[in-house]
């Protein structure tokens, strides 16, 4: 059995997941999906990991899950205790002392004008499922994006990056782009938007253990 620990991005909350654990959990493995303390003002980057080390308890080895904003955070907790492995799912990708505000002028992204959170996020996901998403829409604490990335380097953890082809918020040759520059490596291409675990999440569950099967 393997652990696979789930970390949305800004904004959200743990609700995220909720279609790809059952997913896994049907594979036999173990799925935390962690709420990260998005809406506090006082949590930092730091906080952020030690929650999810907490949720993780005593499992070893599991395999980290990062989407967007968390490819900031994910990292932190590679360098604390052992992991198998690192996704990321169009997740940002920091360098050393760059901070998450700084990430989108630094990459060159251009963000989508005008900014519809339905058109950009949601495009492609289920209505039903559009329509409960409301429900988990949190307010993003700044601290977390005022923080310089605090590692020298990304960690020597194994790392695959997920890359949607019809993200509206991370463009296809955008991830491509920024993901060869910074990690070295090709990201693997999957349809769909920004949210794949709301809108292809067997699909995405598919990947992950694939990603799973070729540790061992």
């Amino acid at each position: 059995m393997t652990t696979y620990c789930l970390l949305h991005g800004a904004g959200s909350d743990s609700w995220y997941w909720h279609l790809v654990v059952p997913e896994l959990q049907a594979r036999g493995h173990e799925a935390i999906a962690v709420d990260l303390p998005s809406d506090d003002d006082a949590s930092g980057l730091d906080d952020y990991a030690e929650v999810i080390l907490q949720a993780l308890g005593s499992q070893t080895e599991p395999i980290l899950v990062a989407q967007s904003l968390a490819g900031f955070i994910a990292p932190l907790v590679c360098v604390r205790r052992p992991v198998a492995l690192l996704v990321l799912v169009n997740a940002m990708v920091p360098r050393p002392g760059e901070t998450a505000r700084e990430w989108w002028s630094n990459t060159g992204h251009d963000f989508p004008e005008p900014f519809d959170p339905v058109e950009v996020f949601l495009h492609d996901v289920p209505e039903e499922v559009a329509a409960e998403s409301a429900r988990h829409v949190r307010r993003q604490a700044d601290k977390v994006f005022e923080q310089p990335w605090p590692l020298d380097a990304w960690p020597p953890v194994p790392t695959r990056a997920i890359a949607s082809q019809d993200d509206r918020l991370f463009p296809i040759d955008f991830q491509r782009r920024v993901i060869r520059d910074r990690l070295g490596i090709d990201p693997d291409e999957m349809p769909g938007g920004h949210l794949p675990a709301l809108s292809r999440p067997l699909d995405l569950a598919n990947r992950l253990e694939a990603y799973r099967g070729s540790l061992i």
